[in-house]
């Protein structure tokens, strides 16, 4: 007896050690180049706290990602290539990954784990693309590409629409870490894609005073083209990231999670400027080294070796894979990785290598890249051993080597093209019935007329110049479940044009509703901006609240007209919200 009890013991002790699961802590910066970091040898600013998850676990010398954001975050999220997923743009639909794709977060929530997202999502809005549809049971942030405002911002928190407090990446983190402590024994995948340095360039005087006046150093391989403001901007913008990314870490300790926790850092891009970057060619947007080498940063304290170094080439896509092998877990999914674990890697229990292709794409812009060489979108190859600034084409002494990275660019291309829709063709959903509330954002809806938006880059913009009866505004939406919807505009209006009767329609129903009440409101972004801008400056929409209407199931245009206009405009417009009742 006394045996059965000691061997019942043992396999209990087996059993509830193989239970404890590692939590996975993933941070992802939006616009952070590989050389905003001091541990990559930038002596402008300091990065102890992103530095030290390098120190104290694996630094990735070769790390690759896409040349823009939502591409990248597909590809982590999903471990395949982003046009397999249906992603070829950062707004109006081309951001979203199709709905068969199964995400990290999928694997995690289906081994027990409590999964959580907090910041930029930038794969899609409505639900079940959004993040609550893709495997998150928590989210609090922003789903577009980028927003106007990064203090008390207007948020949404799983799907309802809230008030950020203070500072955005400083809220994000707040959130985060409280979710974190809240799940007790739980194991926890906690995504946070923080959203800066990716302008409007504003972050708080705390950290920008030190960099407001500075003598920087390290400057951007030619000169005429950096921007100081904006070079000194971005260094205050990472060192904010960095002293949040101690925070969590801190909170790890205070916990006592450290040793059950593995902690990654990347970024998702080239920096969004022209500045110090270690000498490589391009930025954010190109497929050459400055605009798809990233840093990559692992701990997990007592498994990974502190100061690891991994020279072999891996990727976003690589991600999902490791992480998922690490902790122990199955991938969902029928659909190949292109991704692959370098768990071997990490742990050092493999040193041999194969070699591999890491492919980059953007705009009919393709590359390719190998241990040593890089196949560049006009045809140069170059040796980045000997050349990391891609100044000299090395084409012509490496004929062999130049054909079979062409030949596998052509088949890659080739394969890409054929994963990638023409054009998006795929509607708006609304109104599930385990995600009730819709939101349909300027960004996503066409005008017509002389309606006009506040900027072209539309992730952040709202329609104005609203003068004639004749304009419309129209989402092409699916609706899932017919019903009867509440229907909530959110507007601005000046007092001139108090009276405006507006009708919102789908298949023959329609609401209608009076503004009654001015929301005159000021331009918001200025006030905080440390560089002028590109994106669109925002306003401080109220919502009002235009009724219910019955929509039946089916897809068609959702249409906003105006059915009268007292004044000279309609009202400015920045969205609408459908809610099943």
């Amino acid at each position: 007896m006394e045996y059965l009890a000691r061997l019942f013991a043992l396999v209990l002790f087996v059993v509830t050690v193989d239970a404890r699961k590692p939590n996975v802590v993933v941070f992802l910066s939006d616009d952070q180049g590989w050389g905003d970091l001091s541990i990559s040898g930038n002596t402008n600013l300091k990065t102890p706290n992103v530095d030290a998850i390098a120190r104290d676990g694996a630094r990735f010398l070769s790390f690759y990602v896409c040349p823009v954001c939502s591409p990248t975050r597909a590809e982590f999220l999903t471990g395949r290539y982003h046009q397999r997923s249906g992603v070829y743009s950062t707004s109006a639909g081309g951001e979203r990954m199709d709905l068969d794709e199964k995400t990290i977060a999928d694997s995690f929530k289906a081994a027990g784990y409590a999964t959580g997202a907090f910041g930029k999502w930038h794969n899609g809005m409505q639900y079940p693309y959004h993040p609550r549809g893709r495997g998150f049971e928590e989210y609090y942030g922003f789903c577009s590409g980028h927003w106007g405002n990064y203090f008390d911002p207007p948020l949404e928190h799983n799907g309802q629409p809230v008030r950020g407090k203070g500072f955005i990446i400083d809220d994000l983190t707040d959130r985060a870490m409280a979710w974190m402590e809240a799940q007790g024994d739980r194991p926890f995948f906690a995504y946070l894609p923080y959203n800066t340095p990716h302008s409007p360039m504003q972050v708080p005087d705390r950290f920008y005073r030190k960099f407001a006046d500075v003598d920087v150093k390290l400057r951007h391989r030619d000169l005429k083209k950096e921007n100081m403001l904006m070079t000194r901007a971005a260094l205050a913008m990472c060192e904010n990231i960095d002293w949040n990314v101690g925070r969590v870490l801190k909170k790890l300790d205070t916990l006592k999670l450290a040793e059950d926790t593995i902690v990654l850092y990347f970024c998702d891009n080239g920096p969004n400027s022209a500045r110090w970057n270690g000498d490589m060619k391009g930025k954010k947007g190109s497929t050459d080294e400055g605009g798809v080498h990233a840093p990559l940063h692992v701990r997990w304290t007592g498994t990974i070796k502190p100061g690891t170094e991994i020279k072999p080439l891996a990727g976003a896509i690589d991600l999902l894979p490791t992480l998922a092998d690490l902790a122990g877990i199955p991938v969902l999914g029928e659909k190949p990785l292109d991704g692959v674990s370098v768990k071997a890697l990490l742990l050092g229990t493999r040193v041999d290598w194969a070699d591999r292709w890491m492919f980059s794409s953007w705009k009919n812009r393709f590359s390719v890249r190998d241990a040593g060489f890089r196949l560049g979108y006009r045809g140069g190859l170059f040796d980045l051993q000997a050349d990391p600034g891609q100044r000299v084409n090395v084409a012509g002494q490496h004929p062999e080597r130049l054909q079979r990275m062409q030949a596998a660019l052509r088949k890659w291309e080739a394969e890409m093209i054929r994963e990638m829709p023409p054009v998006d063709e795929r509607t708006f959903p609304v109104g599930h019935k385990v995600f009730p509330t819709t939101q349909l954002p300027a960004r996503d809806a066409v005008a017509t007329g002389k309606l006009t938006r506040s900027n072209k880059w539309p992730n952040d913009s709202y329609f104005h110049q609203w003068t004639d009866l004749a304009d419309t505004l129209s989402w092409e939406i699916d609706v899932v479940t017919a019903g009867t919807y509440e229907a909530v505009m959110y507007y601005a209006s000046r007092k001139a044009d108090v009276g405006a009767k507006i009708a919102l329609t789908f298949k023959g129903r329609q609401v209608t509703q009076t503004v009654t009440r001015a929301n005159e409101q000021a331009l918001r972004g200025a006030e905080h901006d440390r560089v002028p801008r590109g994106e669109s400056y925002v306003k401080d929409f109220k919502p009002l609240r235009l009724g219910t209407i019955e929509l039946e199931k089916g897809k068609g245009p959702l249409t906003l007209k105006a059915l009268e206009k007292p004044g000279e405009e309609v009202v400015e417009v920045r969205s609408i919200w459908l809610t099943l009742k």
